[in-house]
């Protein structure tokens, strides 16, 4: 009888192994290209976006002089008397995003400090999700709430016109709220407990403790919630568009109507304007200040948090 060798032959099990990475190779390179493709469709949409921008906003200012855009101050493109001051949109824009900014750093900042501090985990547990549905709610909602609910509520107390930047502000740091809170609450849980036992050592209180050891040594992470806070109010459209109304106006009043650099957008993007005319490339010369500004802030928020980020071992 031949005798039967039940040993695997070594070169047969080189030869599969290096089939199998081979292989393993393959699908690696070829998950890494579809990958790099999903991230170059990101890159490639955005330099689109940006190219388009400031193209026709090239063409607006062929037409229109730097001059009567950053010097005129008022803002009637659709009217028979053009004028094309963008300031009092500008104003608009700060307005709410000042009021909305003045509800959202309190109320976010103390959620914060609350769920890191002093709630219990399973407390934690249940109102973080419940306070980030508020980021979930259509902004639309937000918009007809403010007109329909808060501006009567508050007329019986202060006059106001029935489109007012007041109501649409307090709705806005409302829906701002989970930004700055999530955020900032991510710092402060960086922060390490050691810093926090070393306060305690020494006598500090607990509340001291919080605003003199760990506020303090999250503030990069803090100050970058709130200025992505900024940018989402800057970039709000549909809340300012209802609630906020649709009158350009240089005033620091919020009792008054108002209009914003992303209202006005929604306005004259409703199909009325021809495309190429005047009014239309207006749209795009208001999107490039509105761009220009949320990319200021956005390099901003990244530099601080860069620039003053601590580092614990």
């Amino acid at each position: 009888m031949a005798n039967t060798n039940f040993q695997e032959d070594p070169y047969l099990l080189s030869r599969q192994s290096l089939e199998k990475k081979a292989s393993e190779d393959i699908s690696e390179k070829i998950v890494a290209v579809l990958l790099f493709a999903c991230a170059l469709v990101s890159v490639l949409t955005t330099f689109g976006i940006v190219i388009i921008i400031f193209q026709e906003t090239f063409g607006f200012f062929q037409e229109v002089s730097f001059a009567q855009f950053f010097l005129d101050t008022k803002w009637t493109p659709l009217f028979a008397e053009r004028h094309f001051g963008v300031w009092p949109l500008i104003n608009g824009t700060f307005l709410t995003t000042a009021i909305a900014m003045a509800v959202a750093i309190p109320l976010g900042l103390s959620s914060a400090i609350y769920l890191s501090e002093y709630a219990q985990p399973k407390v934690a547990a249940i109102l973080r999700p419940a306070v980030e549905l508020l980021a979930g709610v259509p902004t639309v909602v937000y918009g007809y709430f403010a007109l329909l609910f808060v501006t009567p509520l508050l007329r019986n107390f202060i006059p106001l016109e029935i489109f007012n930047a007041l109501s649409a502000g307090l709705m806005m740091g409302i829906m701002i709220t989970p930004t700055v809170g999530s955020i900032s609450l991510d710092a402060i849980k960086a922060v390490p407990r050691s810093l926090r036992e070393g306060a305690y050592a020494i006598g500090i209180t607990k509340l001291e403790t919080i605003f003199k050891v760990v506020l303090p040594a999250a503030l990069s992470g803090i100050i970058a919630s709130i200025i992505l806070g900024i940018s989402r109010a800057v970039g709000e459209t549909m809340t300012v568009l209802i609630a906020a109304g649709l009158q350009p106006k240089l005033t620091l009043n919020f009792a008054e109507s108002i209009e914003t650099m992303t209202a006005y957008m929604a306005q004259i993007s409703g199909g009325d304007s021809p495309r190429g005319s005047l009014n239309f490339k207006t749209l795009y010369a208001v999107g490039a200040v509105l761009f220009v500004i949320t990319l200021t802030l956005n390099i901003v928020s990244y530099w601080i948090a860069n620039r003053f980020k601590e580092k614990y071992e």
